[in-house]
């Protein structure tokens, strides 16, 4: 009797600070995008860069991003990204670390995120100094990083942002091995979402790299996802956006929440705002106790 007697005293008493105690709390929903703006070429004609700047940063304000990593700005173009108000903007150039050349650029609402660190490595088999990687002869390729801490919460967590050559099959598998590499070394075990272009559909090699130790947030969204199975269509309106066409991925650690994913066909005029479709997802940072 004195055995059962202490059994049910100590089952009471974790039901006792059960009750007392905070109950796991889960943040604010987030709005994040991945978004391929198209370099700014004046052979795109009516598609080039200033016929698009003011739509794009329209997008932005109506869909209401707090996040959006982008791919293929360059200086000018960033530049006018940084239009957008209420946020900053981390991420170098990809030709010397500093200004020159084409950007995987983060813009983060500063009324909602506290930028704590960030940096740049490039695709390549030197990583911390501008170079080309492996069989990709065009140009170099980078990933940005952040660590942020939500405001309202105090959660920090890391995002990444990158742009996978589009030519070397080599440099595509490599960037993924290095990517989960540094993820691992600067994220720990913080929730860690991953954007990008990566060059690479579903099945490829690299997304079957990636997706070994991350989440495809297409595939965790607890709502259907929106749009198109496809995301390059190459300014052309008519295009059919297979599931081949998906080239530009969110991932995610396990525990953030997905709560929606969308590939956003917004076009004016039998136009789109970039070559691309801008990628977003609402999620939730894993719930926590105070």
């Amino acid at each position: 009797m004195t055995s059962l007697a202490n059994a049910l005293r100590l089952l009471l008493t974790a039901l006792a600070v059960a009750l007392v105690m905070p109950t796991a709390q889960a943040g604010e929903p987030m709005r994040v995008a991945t978004f391929n703006v198209r370099l700014n070429v004046a052979s795109d004609g009516l598609n080039a860069w200033p016929h698009r700047r003011d739509w794009v940063l329209a997008m932005a304000r109506h869909h209401d991003w707090d996040i959006i990593g982008t791919q293929e700005a360059l200086p000018d173009q960033v530049a006018d990204m940084e239009r957008l108000d209420g946020f900053t903007r981390v991420g170098v150039g990809r030709d010397d670390g500093a200004a020159r050349g084409e950007h995987t650029a983060i813009f983060v609402r500063t009324a909602r995120f506290e930028v704590l660190r960030s940096g740049t490595f490039w695709l390549s088999e030197t990583p911390e100094r501008p170079s080309k990687g492996w069989d990709g002869r065009c140009c170099h390729r980078i990933a940005t990083w952040v660590e942020l801490r939500d405001r309202p919460a105090g959660d920090r967590f890391f995002v990444f942002n990158t742009h996978f050559d589009h030519e070397g099959v080599v440099a595509r598998r490599e960037s993924a091995r290095l990517l989960l590499a540094r993820w691992k070394a600067v994220a720990g075990d913080l929730p860690t979402l991953v954007l990008g272009d990566f060059n690479s559909g579903p099945g490829s090699e690299p997304v079957r790299l990636l997706t070994a130790e991350l989440q495809d947030a297409r595939s965790t969204s607890r709502t259907p996802p929106y749009g198109p199975a496809g995301t390059f269509q190459g300014f052309r309106i008519d295009a059919p956006l297979t599931e081949q066409d998906r080239i530009d991925h969110i991932f995610h650690t396990a525990g953030i929440e997905v709560l929606s994913w969308a590939a956003l066909t917004d076009s004016m005029h039998g136009r789109f705002p970039s070559d691309h479709l801008p990628v977003e997802v609402q999620v939730r940072l894993p719930a926590r106790r105070p």
